[in-house]
């Protein structure tokens, strides 16, 4: 943990804002927060205040004590307590490259691996987590994974994304059990080509319900099946893009096996 990081944790434990500080100290609260982000550091005199004003020895603030040392060589269980962090002090993209922090309470964790009950970072995971890759109840990402998701590549319960997979889902390609999208399919389907057991869309296909200015059902029997699929594919290939045709074809085939 850095010098920064142990001004603001002693800050909060405090409870004293940013302002009420530099307020003690006679400095700016710019400050205060260059010393919290790293960015700068504070001059002797001004280590002994706030020694003094955290009530914590110049050891523990500037070096972390052994409080801190043994945090650091612990291992990530709970061992019966109720909270567990450990920021590693290698960084990337200014960041800490790992920082677990969970347990009762609000955890947050932000670093380039980051787990806590709020986790933001590169790769997190948590109850509520932001990042590239995401995983958590609640997740934003442009890989997202969870109950309630919102993300590039969306898989969840509720899956909101360029590419949603869930039980509802919402996205430009969208596959659940209640999907809406451009090109959606599902159970019921709603989107410009919707494909599902009830279809709704420009272009509909259904497993025995279709609405929409093109329809097709797939019916019951195998002669029925072949049938649709055969007309549907020679009505793609005169009014859609080869690449959306080929799709549409791909999944219509699926719904015609799910249905056999």
């Amino acid at each position: 943990m850095t010098l920064g990081e142990r001004i603001y944790g002693f800050r909060k434990r405090a409870g004293i804002t940013q302002e009420e500080l530099a307020e003690k100290l006679g400095v700016s609260r710019q400050a205060v927060s260059k010393w919290e982000s790293d960015a700068a550091f504070p001059e002797t005199e001004k280590i002994k205040s706030l020694c003094e004003i955290f009530s914590v020895s110049a050891d523990e603030l500037l070096f972390g004590g052994e409080t801190e040392k043994k945090q650091e060589n612990a291992v990530p269980f709970f061992s019966g307590a109720w909270r567990y962090e450990y920021v590693s002090k290698r960084k990337i993209f200014g960041m800490p490259l790992v920082h677990i922090n969970v347990g009762l309470g609000i955890c947050r964790a932000h670093g380039f691996f980051a787990v806590g009950n709020i986790a933001t970072g590169i790769f997190s995971f948590g109850a509520l987590s932001a990042g590239i890759v995401s995983l958590g109840a609640l997740s934003v990402g442009l890989l997202a994974f969870g109950a309630i998701v919102l993300g590039g590549l969306a898989l969840g319960a509720i899956a909101l994304g360029l590419l949603a997979l869930g039980g509802i889902a919402v996205g430009v390609f969208a596959i659940g059990g209640l999907s809406v999208g451009y090109l959606a399919f599902g159970g019921l389907a709603v989107g410009q080509f919707a494909l599902g057991d009830a279809a709704f869309g420009w272009c509909a296909v259904g497993e025995s319900r279709a609405w929409g200015a093109h329809t097709f059902l797939i019916g019951s029997t195998a002669a029925e099946r072949d049938a649709c699929l055969q007309t549907l594919s020679v009505w793609l290939d005169a009014n859609v893009s080869p690449s959306i045709a080929g799709t549409v074809r791909f999944l219509a085939e699926l719904l015609a096996l799910g249905g056999a």
